[in-house]
Order: C-alpha cells, then structure tokens, then sequence
C-alpha cells in the first residue's frame, strides 16, 4: 500500500532570497533519503514554501521498506573446514557473524577457489520508524547560505523553528529537533489565522491552509502576485515594471499577496529613472509604474502581506516612506553635481579595495596602464579615449548617491559624465565596463567599453592570484569565475585576436610593481583557471568534453579561434571516414615519444630505409599547405590534410626499429622525424585526449 507524506516546519521569516533554493535542496535531499533507505515513491515528491515554512508533500510513499538483500563471501573453504569437513573457527565465526549456522552457509566458486558464502534477506521496517529516524538529519542538512542559533538549542537553522507537522497518513511521525516536537498542527496566515489548525492529510491540510490565508504554492502566489500587480497598475492608467527579479523576492516576502497603488511628487520625476526604479525597487520592493509610451508615472504598486482594513491609510504609509526616501535621493543627486566627477578620483584614495591590493585608487592607476595596453594592441587610434573611460568608470563609488544605492556604480557615472559633456561613447563605458553583470548577462557593445571592461577584471583576477584569494568550492568572493567567463565572451564577441597570455603577462608585470609574488607560478594558476572556465563554457553549450579537451591541451591563447577549431573537430570527426585510422596513428606516435625528454634534430643523410625517405618527403610536401590552412583558420581543411600522413607513418613503423639500441644516432634521426609529426599534429589539436 501507499501513503501520503505531509513535512512542514514552520520557522520565523526566512529571507527571501534563501526560499526558493531552500525548496530545491529539500526536494533533492528528501529524494535522496528515501532511495537510500529503500522507500519507494509511486506518485509525486514537491515542495512549496512561504516565507513561514518550508513544506514537503510526498504522494504513493510505500509503506513499508524494501525487503534487502545481501550477500556475503567468507573465507577459503580450505581454511573453512578441515580435512573431515568439519567447520573450523573460521566458519564457525563466519556464520555467527551473519545470524547463520554452519550447515546454512553455502560456498561461490572463483577464480581462485571456492569460498564460503551466504545471502541473507533483511525484512523492510515500516516507513514511519524509519522517517522518524532520518527525518531530523534531513531537516538539518538543508545549506543555507547563513545560519543562526537561538536560545539555548544546540542547532543551526536559517531561522528559528516554531513548529513541525510531519504526518504519514494521517499519523504522526513523533520525533523532535532544536527542541520542537512533530505533530500534526500547522498555523495559518500569522496575523489573520494564527491560531493552530490540526491536519489529517493532504487534501485536508491544503484545504485548511487556504482558508488561513496562506497562498502556500509559491508558483501560484507568484502569479497572483502579477496579476494584483498589473490590475492595480492599469487602474491608474499605468503598466507595472516587468522585472521577474523583483516578482521573486515580493513572493518570498508574503503568504498572501495584496496589491496597493501609491504616487509620489511630480518633482521626483526630475530625477534620472535609475534613481527613482533604484529608490522603489531596492529598499521598500515597490514596482514601478510606466504609461502606454513606457515613461515612468509618478505612482508605484506595493505588494502588502494582510487585506488591509483601510487602504487608504496603507497607501498613505508606503507613500511617506518612499518620499523620503525620494527626498533623500534628490539631495544627494543635487550634492554629488556639485563636483565634477573627474575630481573624485583622489577620493579613492580613501576606499580600500582589498588590504594587500591597496586601494580603489591604486586599483583603478593599475587597469588604466592595463587598458592602454589593449588600446596599442587593439584599437591604437581611441587611446584618449578609452584613458578617460578609465579613469573616470570608478568615480561614482564616493559619491553620496552611489553610497546610498551601491546598485547605482556605473548608472551615476554615466549620468553625471553625461551632464558634464563628455562625449555619448565615454559616458557608455563607464556603465558598460560593469557588463556582463551576471554570466550570461549582456555584453558591451563599444570597443572603449569592452577594452576598459577587460582591464578592469583582468586586474581582479590578476590581483586576487597574486595575494591568494582564489575560488575554493562555491566560495568566490571577488566573482573570479564570473570575470574569467566575461572576459572569454568580450573576446569572442568583439572578435578580437589577441594573446590571452601576453595579456595575463601584462597584468602581472603591473602587479609585480606593488606586490611580491612568485609570477611564473602565479601565471600558471592564472591561465589554468581560465582554461577551466572556457572549458566548463564550452560543456554548457553543447560540446563533447573529449572535443574541447583535445583543443585547449594543444593551444590556448587566442580564445577567438577556440571555439572555431572546436567546431571543425566535430566536424571531421563526424564526417570523415579517415578520423578513425588518423586518430589511431597520432596515437601511436605519442605514446612511442611520451617518456622522450630530448629534442633531436634530423639529419636527412641518415635515413636508410625507403618508408624513412618517404614519410619526411610526406612530411615536407604537407608542412607548408598544413600552415597555410592554420593561418587562414581553415581548421577543417587541416584535419582533412593530416590524413595523407596516416599510410606513410603505418609503413614508417611497419618497416623499421625505431628504438634501435645499437645505433644511437639512428634512433635520435628517428625519433626526431616522430617530433617533428608530433608538433604538426599538436599544432591543431591534441588527438591524445579523443576518444576513438
């Protein structure tokens, strides 16, 4: 038979940026402890969550565990039994060991003999002694990204536990955590049902929940969330902001979505749209409201947790806290204007950045030098430019606006360049350095946004190696991956061709000015980490990851041409015929030169046999053509040529030693001409890493 499984456990507010990742880690993790503990699920497992609790329903749970079965094997059946067959303390040991005696224990023949063996069938617990067990090491193996103590308890949990209600058809499963013992009570809405309900089973319990005011589905709250939104808005003539984001955490905040429609002064509208969406969206989760030609309207729509009594005294609250916050926002705006922004940037002299890095100031004198360079490499004729972009990207972090709204780094630079005169493509940089904002975010489209962009995370990568701040695990403070993956994509999309090591290497020099590090270990960690990045990009697109392994072991500087070797690889490998027998032959050439430490020269006056003569005219005739396809990034056209290779090293090695012994020149002639091939066929790929 199969029952219904009912987990709730009420806590105070969680975050709302905690929920909803919460949900997907306790629908794994209860996956998980039902598989291991062999309880088996006919129906469906979900989780829904409110900002109060965190729910699991279970449907067609077995009832009772799978019966196991395990098998054991003993000792040798000679040292088991002695000549007369008679058990010695081995099997006598055995047998107890396993609940068994001698006589039950059977014997499993292998290859080195027979041994004792038995099976023993292990009956199924019914489920609920079982969850009574497990159920609290579930509940406290939910990550968290912080955690918190209370009272007395001996327990962490992202907020403190209130209640649990854990029944399996319609009975308690009695166990006890951070001092809350289960039951079969849950709570409604805390402030217009908070008084407890007793639950039989699921159908019961939603239906229960529901008339407590508590919308439990989040994805049906979210929903409702929209809808309240948007018919709010259009009753003033208005459409709310469509931000999915802010939809998130609004759902998180409530367990019953109320929509109420304030305005603000048409003086606020003086202010730039970032400022005002900032003010709204950051602090009190406000949507923004825009009319039929999407300008903003002096209103905005707040999302409340109750049905409010009088709305009107509702709306008037919301609307006393965002003017004053609007109020505060406008003085700050009139403040920081009253500074040019290009005389701000001695103030980051003041704002450390990172203690061994030094500060904002010193950071930003490093990533100009590091972008001047990329100007001489890239784009020569813009270097005044993009010095300027520079220098001025990171001076809105000591203004009062940017202090207040930190989310508004790059949007105030852009807005008061704007109103100081500077030219439309310099304002841009210093809001699009900042992109991608997220690893699949939109990239900038100028190249002075791009050049800027790359120097500045290059730097922060750079720096973070050098002082030893590097990822480990999910911990990734300075978002290293998220640069790594940005300046790979701002490559790719701008097209430009340039060394990502000189690059590294330029970084570093700058570095090395201010820091001790040992750089060549510090380069290496560097471009491994980025090697790993394109790699786990490149995984996310589609790729095989034999296909890009063999493309970035054989080169990996200029990452434009990356994803085109890639592609060809693919290609030949799924098109030609000849991929099979080419791949085999490389193969076989790496492995004779794995243990070679030296490099030989060839001296072609000794070669002896024909297939020697043959292979290095082969060799010749394809070397130039072979270049000339790499140099055009015809890379298919160069894993098509590598084939006319294939035959005369098959006859090469059919027709002589190589590892000669009595003839030492000899041998180094011939493994000098398998070097020779070896760095051709590495020139385009590594066929070591394909699997064939």
């Amino acid at each position: 038979m199969n029952a219904e499984l009912i987990l709730e456990i009420g806590t105070e507010e969680i975050p709302s940026g905690y929920l909803n990742n919460a949900l997907n880690e306790l629908k794994f993790l209860a996956e998980k402890c039902l598989q291991e503990n062999r309880i088996g699920i006919t129906g469906s497992l979900y989780t829904y969550g409110t900002p109060r609790r965190l729910l699991l329903i279970g449907e067609g749970i077995s009832e009772k565990q799978e019966e196991l079965e395990q098998e054991f094997k003993g000792p040798p059946k000679a040292v088991a039994y002695d000549k007369e067959g008679v058990p010695t303390k081995a099997a006598i040991s055995f047998a107890q060991k396993h609940g068994c005696t001698p006589d039950e224990i059977g014997f499993i023949e292998t290859p080195k003999g027979e041994y004792l063996y038995v099976k023993r069938r292990i009956p199924g617990k019914p489920t609920s002694e079982v969850l009574k067990e497990v159920l609290p090491d579930l509940i406290a193996g939910i990550p968290w990204p912080k955690s918190m103590r209370w009272g007395d308890v001996n327990f962490s949990f992202v907020r403190p536990i209130h209640w649990i209600l854990c029944i399996l058809n319609g009975e308690v499963i009695p166990f006890e955590i951070a001092g809350v013992k289960s039951g079969n009570i849950t709570y409604g809405h805390r402030f217009m049902a908070p008084h407890p309900v007793e639950v039989s089973g699921i159908q019961d319990y939603l239906e229960k929940i529901r008339k407590g005011f508590v919308i439990v589905n989040h994805q049906e709250r979210e929903q409702l969330v929209k809808k309240a939104a948007k018919e709010t808005a259009a009753a003033v003539g208005g459409s709310p902001a469509e931000d999915q984001a802010l939809v998130t955490t609004v759902t998180n905040l409530v367990e019953y979505p109320v929509a109420v429609c304030g305005g603000f002064d048409n003086n606020f509208l003086s202010l730039p749209d970032p400022v005002l969406i900032t003010a709204m969206r950051e602090h009190q989760k406000y949507f923004a409201v825009y009319d039929e030609n999407g300008v903003l309207m002096p209103r905005f729509v707040a999302a409340n947790n109750t049905i409010p009594k009088n709305e009107g005294v509702v709306r008037r609250g919301h609307e006393r806290v965002l003017h004053a916050r609007l109020s505060d926002a406008s003085f700050f705006f009139k403040e920081d204007q009253k500074r040019p922004l290009a005389d701000r940037l001695d103030d980051l002299q003041n704002v450390v950045y990172q203690a061994e890095l030094g500060t904002s100031f010193d950071k930003v004198q490093r990533f100009t030098r590091l972008a001047e360079y990329l100007c001489s490499k890239l784009i020569p004729e813009r270097l005044d430019d993009v010095l300027i972009s520079a220098r001025l990207c990171k001076c809105d972090l000591v203004t009062h606006m940017v202090t207040e709204f930190p989310s508004l780094q790059g949007v105030m630079g852009k807005e008061y360049a704007m109103q100081e005169g500077y030219p439309e493509e310099i304002c841009m940089a210093i809001y699009e350095h900042y992109l991608p904002a997220t690893s699949g975010g939109r990239l900038p489209k100028s190249e002075i946004s791009a050049i800027v962009g790359l120097a500045d995370r290059m730097d922060t990568i750079a720096g973070c190696f050098a002082v030893g701040l590097t990822p480990s695990g999910s911990a990734d403070p300075f978002a290293l991956r998220r640069h790594a993956l940005a300046i790979i994509r701002i490559l790719e999309k701008m097209g430009w061709y340039i060394s990502l090591k000189s690059f590294v290497r330029e970084s570093l020099s700058i570095l090395k000015e201010k820091i001790d590090m040992d750089r060549d270990r510090t380069f290496s960690m560097i471009m491994e980490f980025f090697k790993e990045r394109y790699r786990y990009m490149m995984l996310r697109s589609g790729y095989e990851s034999d296909l890009i392994d063999a493309v970035i072991s054989a080169t990996f500087d200029q990452i434009c041409e990356l994803q085109l070797r890639i592609k060809a690889l693919k290609k030949f490998r799924s098109e030609s015929e000849e991929f099979h027998d080419l791949a085999l032959t490389i193969k076989r050439v790496s492995n004779i030169l794995k243990k070679q430490k030296k490099t030989f020269d060839i001296d072609p006056a000794l070669f002896r046999e024909e297939c020697e003569v043959a292979l290095w005219k082969a060799y010749q005739d394809l070397k130039g053509e072979f270049s000339d396809a790499l140099e055009k990034e015809d890379y298919y056209k160069a894993f098509n040529l590598l084939t006319r290779i294939t035959s005369p090293v098959n006859t090469f090695f059919d027709g002589v030693e190589i590892m000669t012994k009595d003839n030492p020149g000899l041998m180094e002639n011939r493994v000098g001409l398998l070097q020779h091939l070896e760095r051709l066929f590495i020139s385009v790929a590594d066929f070591s890493r394909l699997s064939t």
